[in-house]
Formats: structure tokens, C-alpha cells, sequence
């Protein structure tokens, strides 16, 4: 019987320092100086570009024809990639063929103007059993 008593006892001491670190923590007040720093100022002050993007969201359909937009949107990209400055970031890159060493001309047939949209044709090379 003793045992049984010795576990009650050890469960309502357990329960009771839960409760009470509980009790502790939910009173104490979480004041931090940055959130209090951050809470008095508008958020445009704050960050320039969010108040931007923020404004860009509400905009709707004429947002991709928005020039602010457009740079808003090209400086957070930046800013996600990690990149450092856009004169650095590399160059946009045609598609690549599949035979770089093969001119375009020679899939093309004569007097054809090239398409631009179509996707590049990959030439199955022979397989030796089919010999």
C-alpha cells in the first residue's frame, strides 16, 4: 500500500510545479525593446518596400503594368536570391539546344523561317541491336 501512496503523492507534487511554472510564465509579460520600438512607428517607416509591395497587392489586375510595381517586385526577388546588386546578377540566357555544335540551319529546310516557339527536336541515335 505504501507504494500506492508513494505515487499519488510524487503525481500531485508533479502536477502542482506544472501548475505553478504555468501560473509564473502566463503572468510574466513578454516586453521586449524592439517590439515596443517597432510598435510605435508605421510600418512605411519601417520598411520602405514592404508599404510598397503591400500597395502593389491591392492594385489588382493593372499591377504587372505598374512601373513601381515592376521595381518593387524586381528588389524583393533581389533581395530573396540574395543577390547584391542587379549589375552583378547574370544575364538572361537564351534557351540552349540540345546539339550546340550543329547550326540551326541544318534543321531547318530551305526558305523556312526559323520558329521560335517550337521545341527543339532530340535525334534518337541508333541502338547497336537494332543493327
Amino acid at each position: 500500500m505504501e507504494g500506492k501512496i508513494l505515487a499519488r503523492i510524487g503525481a500531485v507534487v508533479f502536477i502542482s510545479v506544472a501548475l505553478t511554472v504555468t501560473a509564473i510564465e502566463m503572468s510574466s509579460k513578454d516586453d521586449e525593446p524592439d517590439a515596443l520600438a517597432k510598435r510605435g512607428r508605421p510600418l512605411e517607416l519601417q520598411d520602405p518596400l514592404a508599404a510598397e509591395l503591400r500597395r502593389c497587392s491591392g492594385v489588382g489586375e493593372a499591377g504587372p503594368r505598374d512601373p513601381g510595381c515592376l521595381k518593387a517586385w524586381a528588389e524583393s526577388r533581389r533581395r530573396f536570391l540574395g543577390q547584391r546588386d542587379s549589375a552583378t546578377a547574370p544575364a538572361v540566357v537564351g534557351p540552349a539546344t540540345l546539339f550546340p555544335n550543329v547550326p540551326a540551319s541544318a534543321y531547318r529546310k530551305e526558305g523556312e523561317r526559323p520558329d521560335v516557339t517550337a521545341p527543339a527536336v532530340q535525334v534518337v541515335p541508333p541502338r547497336p541491336e537494332d543493327r
